[in-house]
């Protein structure tokens, strides 16, 4: 829960013993444990990797700290910025019985932060708490007060503290030399002492962690709203014998105005490369190609060039990097498609093939994903000539880079070593910080989680598949705890390779749902172009669209389809506003489950204290949002509102964003959601009645 400072708990799990740096001279010298034991830190990242973060992310800093006895122990957590400035930071006990210690901090600049946890008894706090129940209790009363005089007499005299402070805590010394029971107790339970106390304690039997680096990256890293087309469709044109004649990028150019004004600030192109003929695959991947048939993208490398040149039908390079330009103005950021694969007529395949893996006939091996089968690409292979082949993929991202783009969705990474995206991605950042990729990684969670830990700034996510109010609830509990000291997720709405049942048959209340919490469950989300068109139509037997954009041109009227309200343009623009407004949802960490009495209503907030807003004032978001996209459900959701620090029972007034209607809410309300007409609340809670 959250209380009323921000502090907020974390989801717990299993504590491991970690070294600590014992100070010179005391006991625990060359021992594991300190003087008082310190475990499970966090954030942290498997395999020995530093922990994530993006400038501007409220992360939380936690550790497990306690000791014999009943003695009191307190908590910092000592960082060191980019530049060297240290700041110290005071954690608070959860109080949950885990013995965790937290601290939320807002860290605002990018690059290599360091921390420690240090611990240490706190002679107040011990004081004060055996002094209040002995005092009160008629209990040792001369002896606490005595022992109260020598402890403030020892703070005064410590020469770091304020002048005024000293002087006041000489005075108390001097009050408790011949206190009463009701004297003495005053002192203890005085809160303006505690405060003091709070700020600088006084200090023995300390012990601390070792160092350890959590990266913060630039905030586009974390936050952002992210939209795909394909270059070649935006502008084609089907001329009178029905062949259509390819976009540009200067007709693609054209469009970018209505990326912008639906919110988004990412667009990421398909591979922009020439295009393989050999084995060209032709409409729905089919294997044989007519005259006209463009071809995937992602079969790249013909005569004209391969990954570091641009398919002649749109454009040059020049071109491409006036659209870059032209993307910028509009306050969108270009995303790029890396895909390491080649077609058969790529240039690699004549100058390295041993780049590639050749078959006992002598032939080379095509792609397959089972029972998929891809004639057209080529996989590379890493292992013959992993020094030549690692240098010449730096070489092409870095060409990209000097033609204006910073981020990169790489293709399927999961198919080639863990090793060199570790290696290839701290080759780019040391020379490009603001470079991100983005993992198309639909695997198993363990290569999927690996591949977050080596470096990759963003992942796409199970997310596609999680449709069900359970589903829900488990997998964003778990971007926002397990992993996301490491691992940011994308919340892709839908792909080219992507089309779910949920969205092949639940109309559009499912494509409004879906939106809504990927807009609101996660700080950076993603919708593959016609999403706001709801093409919903499945090629028989697969999950991707009828007459895929991965083989063809696809020729779309988004204007026409607005302006006759068959669009969900609108509503994306609406989503993008939202959270524009609020902060709440540009974080990851801050979201939890909250409760209905209906499978089919989905409950979560968001909550980010007044500390880390701009104006000072604390934002919170709920969403409820009815995941079954045929019905009308009624229910009473039920709310953990001590996250906002409203206690239970109290009422508070909360306006839905998207209907513009208020309501009074308390900890259990109320609600009906008709999927037909509006599916999600996002509600904005406004304070107490």
């Amino acid at each position: 829960m959250v209380a009323r400072s921000g502090i907020r708990s974390a989801a717990l799990r299993s504590p491991a013993q970690i070294p600590v740096r014992p100070r010179p001279g005391t006991p625990s010298a060359g021992t594991l444990t300190g003087r008082i034991p310190l475990a499970d830190p966090r954030p942290v990242a498997p395999g020995g990797f530093p922990a994530k973060a993006f400038a501007s992310e409220v992360v939380p800093f936690s550790v497990v700290a306690f000791r014999e006895g009943h003695d009191r122990i307190g908590v910092h957590v000592r960082l060191t910025a980019p530049d060297g400035t240290k700041t110290l930071h005071r954690l608070a006990p959860l109080g949950d019985g885990s013995d965790r210690w937290l601290a939320d901090i807002a860290l605002d600049a990018q690059g290599d932060w360091r921390y420690r946890f240090e611990a240490f008894a706190d002679d107040f706090a011990t004081w004060a708490h055996a002094a209040s129940v002995k005092i009160a209790a008629g209990v040792d009363v001369a002896v606490m007060a005595a022992l109260g005089r020598d402890l403030f007499a020892r703070a005064a005299s410590d020469a770091r503290r304020p002048a005024a402070e000293r002087a006041m805590l000489t005075r108390t010394a001097a009050l408790l030399d011949s206190a009463d029971a009701a004297t003495a107790l005053s002192v203890a339970v005085d809160p303006d002492l505690a405060a003091i106390f709070a700020a600088r304690p006084l200090m023995s039997l300390s012990a601390e962690t070792a160092k350890q680096t959590i990266v913060v990256e630039r905030t586009r890293a974390g936050i952002g709203a992210w939209y795909e087309f394909f270059p070649r469709s935006e502008g084609a044109t089907r001329k009178k014998d029905g062949t259509i004649t390819s976009g540009t990028f200067r007709t693609a150019a054209q469009s970018l105005d209505r990326v912008a004004a639906m919110g988004f600030d990412v667009l990421y192109l398909p591979p922009i490369h020439p295009i393989g003929r050999t084995h060209r695959k032709g409409p729905n991947n089919t294997l044989v190609a007519g005259p006209g048939d463009p071809g995937s993208p992602w079969a790249i490398g013909a005569a004209e060039g391969g990954h570091d040149a641009v398919h002649p039908d749109l454009g040059t390079l020049a071109d491409f990097r006036s659209f870059v330009r032209k993307a910028r103005s509009a306050g969108v950021e270009v995303a790029l498609d890396l895909a390491l694969q080649a077609s058969p007529d790529h240039p690699w395949v004549a100058a390295h093939p041993e780049w590639f893996t050749t078959l006992p006939d002598g032939t080379i091996a095509y792609a397959e994903n089972p029972p998929k089968k891809y004639q057209d690409i080529y996989p590379l292979n890493f292992d013959d000539d992993p020094v030549g082949l690692r240098d010449e993929v730096l070489r092409v991202v870095r060409h990209w880079i000097a033609q204006g783009v910073k981020i990169f969705r790489v293709d399927n990474p999961h198919t080639k070593p863990l090793q060199f995206w570790e290696w290839l991605i701290a080759q780019v950042t040391a020379t490009d910080p603001d470079a991100i990729f983005l993992a198309e990684a639909f695997t198993r969670p363990a290569p999927l989680r690996g591949l977050a830990a080596a470096g990759f700034q963003q992942s796409y996510t199970y997310f596609t598949w999680r449709n069900t109010k359970r589903e829900l609830e488990t997998f964003l509990t778990g971007l926002a705890t397990e992993t996301a000291d490491y691992l940011r997720p994308n919340l892709f709405v839908n792909t080219p390779d992507i089309l779910t049942e949920y969205l092949q048959f639940g109309g559009r209340a499912a494509y409004k749902v879906r939106a809504a919490i990927a807009a609101t469950a996660a700080p950076v989300y993603g919708v593959y172009a016609g999403y706001e068109l709801f093409e919903n139509i499945a090629r028989p037997g697969s999950e991707e669209n009828i007459d895929n954009e991965k083989y063809e041109y696809k020729l779309r009227d988004f204007a026409a389809a607005e302006s006759s309200g068959a669009s969900l343009a609108p509503y994306l623009r609406h989503l993008n506003e939202i959270r524009r407004a609020h902060p709440a949802l540009r974080q990851l960490r801050n979201l939890r489950v909250h409760w209905s009495d209906d499978d089919g209503i989905l409950v979560y907030s968001k909550h980010l204290d007044g500390r880390f807003t701009e104006n000072g004032e604390p934002d919170t978001i709920l969403v409820v949002a009815n995941v079954d996209p045929h019905s009308v459900r009624e229910t009473t959701v039920h709310l953990d509102t001590r996250i906002w620090g409203v206690e239970p029972g109290e009422t508070f007034e909360v306006v839905d964003l998207v209907t513009g209607v208020g309501w009074t809410w308390s900890d259990h309300n109320y609600v009906r959601l008709d999927a037909f007409d509006e599916p999600v609340h996002i509600l904005h809670v406004r304070g107490r009645s």
